[in-house]
């Protein structure tokens, strides 16, 4: 349409009497340049962001190296191949230190936490307490263990800590979130990785929102998980095995050390521990019984009457007492510092972020420079390509036993999440492949607690290896829900959006941070102290608000006809309330004048608003670029062009 319509208005603006483009073909008849409608076109193309882009063949084809050339290909192959495992092993070990300095940080105050027995009755408290202290600790094995060690003392039901575990399944997803904040420097891999990673998210809290009403009503994980104890003599078995940290203790067990059992005593209320460092500085000790003399109330307390004797308003008896013999110090780091356990946790917690960040940063450069390719485009369709019909819903499964091996071999679904996420950022795996593995992951990280419950002791065997195995067949119910049929892998769909909302206003992925796993949860959990008719009476309408929100989203996108005409868009609210853009605006400005150090906001602000009205303004008003048409020039007409340009170069 664009270049008939000029040339209609070219023919009415020429001169009278001369014939226009639609007229007879005279050679008087002037032939305007014609304008290009690419821009157009390619304005009216809807690019899905969420495909993965296309790996191509840049470098040279193997067959057209010579001899030297193939020898420096395979040397810098194998180079970029062992940076990669290198960067991936201080990866994994930044991990590991960040969990122990999370501990360090707020152990005591996850023990503490754990020790209100009155406030873990409540379901929902208790909920919230699990997401907290996994954050706190940043290990959701660290909370489990913390959670059996109460069962298995009586001071915690098994049915009451259900919840938490619940709560320790969400609070583990964090990791992997933080990860994928490292790709904020790309739209596109931002807005895959945020989304890989938050889909973890979405689905602990979606099944949280199901199964956590239906565990308070019927019970059902606890009355499941009893019969399975009570149906089979477990006998006490073997210790997870360490696959992942015999490679990397070394390294960590030099850095720092920490003596996890002190978080234990202070949740059972041990009030000795609460003096007690988390640095651990004996790392090998003996305990022996010696006989010692030591007071009792009374000498019916005596151990018997020929080792009895009273001095004064004193009672002494010889008894033997447990004493423990220190060996051999520690050879990590802070074995001799004199600092406190936060100042330790703060500098490890500042450093591990440090190596974490540059390792991220790294292995996706890594990454990108050796998924080129042949190779790059292989790996690509092996990892989502699906099994030919009518065998492709088994391509989903599959992936969901790779990740629950690979998370079972790694110990730990926050590193083998983490792992992906760049992966998904980058384009090698899609989200909808990455689901699956996440889930798998779930299923993993559950599978390496039974196996480490069933080495306890035979009296507390049955409550831990219960505990387990709620948290096992959570995540199954969990499956279940959210991923055989299609239609139901809501997630997928949440964090998609969520990732599209982010790659536009990057700066929410922070909001998101922040209100999902900190203020969120310690509003529900002051609420809970408050009592449930509190929680109730505060919680209820807001859910029932969010539940109404989301409906009429889904009726605007798809059928805005059986709305009010009022309801079909959110244009009658305040535009804060409908659109990240104000918000926005000023998030901009704040750091744009903290960058600039001015104290001018106001005029940073406007500075700020008008760039933004002008690149939309670009953005709308695309110029037509024109050029000269070849096809509709005559013989004549190009002698003349080539002629008059030999003149004008010879003047």
């Amino acid at each position: 349409m664009g270049p008939h319509r000029d040339n209609d208005s070219a023919s009415m603006e020429a001169p009278h009497g001369e014939p226009g483009l639609a007229g007879d073909g005279s050679k008087d008849t002037p032939v305007l340049p014609a304008y290009s409608t690419i821009a157009l076109e390619e304005e009216e193309e809807a690019v899905d962001p969420w495909s993965l882009p296309e790996l191509q063949d840049t470098g040279v084809k193997w067959a057209e190296l010579d001899g030297r050339g193939k020898v420096l290909r395979v040397v810098t192959s194998l180079g970029k191949f062992a940076l990669l495992v290198g960067f991936l092993y201080m990866f994994v070990c930044s991990l590991d230190v960040l969990s122990s300095a999370f501990q360090l940080v707020g152990g005591k105050a996850a023990g503490d936490i754990f020790q209100d027995n009155a406030v873990l009755s409540n379901p929902v408290a208790g909920l919230v307490i699990g997401v907290m202290v996994t954050v706190l600790v940043q290990s959701s094995s660290t909370s489990s263990s913390i959670i059996v060690s109460m069962v298995s003392s009586g001071l915690l039901e098994v049915q009451s800590a259900v919840p938490i575990i619940m709560g320790a399944n969400i609070g583990t997803s964090v990791t992997n979130t933080i990860v994928a904040m490292m790709q904020a420097g790309d739209r596109n891999e931002f807005r895959r990785a945020f989304g890989g990673a938050t889909v973890h998210d979405f689905f602990n809290w979606l099944s949280v929102l199901v199964l956590l009403p239906l565990e308070v009503a019927t019970g059902v994980l606890y009355k499941l998980t009893k019969v399975m104890i009570d149906s089979f003599q477990i006998e006490s078995g073997e210790n997870a095995p360490d696959l992942l940290n015999v490679i990397t203790d070394p390294l960590t067990d030099s850095i720092i050390q920490l003596d996890k059992s002190v978080i234990n005593q202070i949740a059972t209320g041990d009030p000795e521990a609460r003096n007690k460092s988390l640095i651990k500085i004996w790392c090998k000790t003996e305990t022996n019984l010696v006989l010692k003399n030591v007071t009792v109330p009374g000498p019916e307390n005596c151990t018997s009457a020929a080792l009895c004797w009273v001095e004064g308003n004193v009672t002494w008896t010889l008894k033997n007492v447990s004493v423990t013999e220190n060996l051999e110090k520690c050879q990590h780091i802070f074995v001799n510092a004199s600092l406190p356990d936060l100042a330790v946790g703060l500098i490890l917690l500042a450093l591990s972020l440090l190596v974490l960040c540059t390792c991220l940063i790294l292995i996706v450069k890594l990454l990108n420079s050796m998924l080129q390719g042949q190779v790059a485009v292989v790996i690509k369709k092996i990892l989502n390509t699906d099994f030919p019909f009518p065998f492709g819903w088994v391509t989903g499964y599959l992936a969901i036993l790779v990740g629950a091996g690979m998370t079972f071999i790694v110990q730990s679904s926050s590193v083998f999440t983490s792992a992906i996420t760049p992966l998904v950022g980058i384009g090698v795996i899609s989200i909808e492949r990455a689901y699956p593995l996440t889930l798998g992951s779930n299923i993993g990280t559950t599978t390496t607690a039974i196996l480490a419950a069933m080495a306890s002791p035979g009296e507390t065997l049955a409550n831990s290896l219960q505990i387990a195995l709620c948290h096992f067949f959570f995540n199954i119910a969990g499956i279940l829900l959210w991923y055989p049929i299609p239609f139901t892998r809501v997630p997928i769909r949440l964090a998609k959006a969520l990732g599209n909302k982010t790659a536009n206003y990057r700066w929410f992925a922070v909001l998101y941070l922040v209100l999902c796993f900190l203020v969120m949860p310690l509003t529900v959990f002051g609420l809970s102290l408050a009592g449930w008719q509190v929680l109730v009476a505060v919680g209820v309408p807001v859910v029932a608000l969010v539940v109404a929100v989301v409906v009429i989203n889904t009726m605007q996108a798809r059928w805005p006809r059986l709305l009010p005409a009022v309801l079909r868009s959110w244009d009658f609210l305040p535009r804060w309330m409908h659109s990240l853009a104000p918000m926005d605006r000023v998030v901009t400005a704040a750091m744009a004048c903290c960058a600039r150090r001015c104290c001018c906001c106001c005029k940073c602000a406007r500075a700020s608003g008008q760039e933004e009205e002008e690149e939309e303004e670009k953005k709308k008003a695309r110029p037509l670029e024109m050029y000269d048409n070849p096809g509709l020039t005559r013989d004549g007409d190009a002698e003349e062009g080539r002629v008059g340009d030999a003149k004008a170069t010879k003047m």
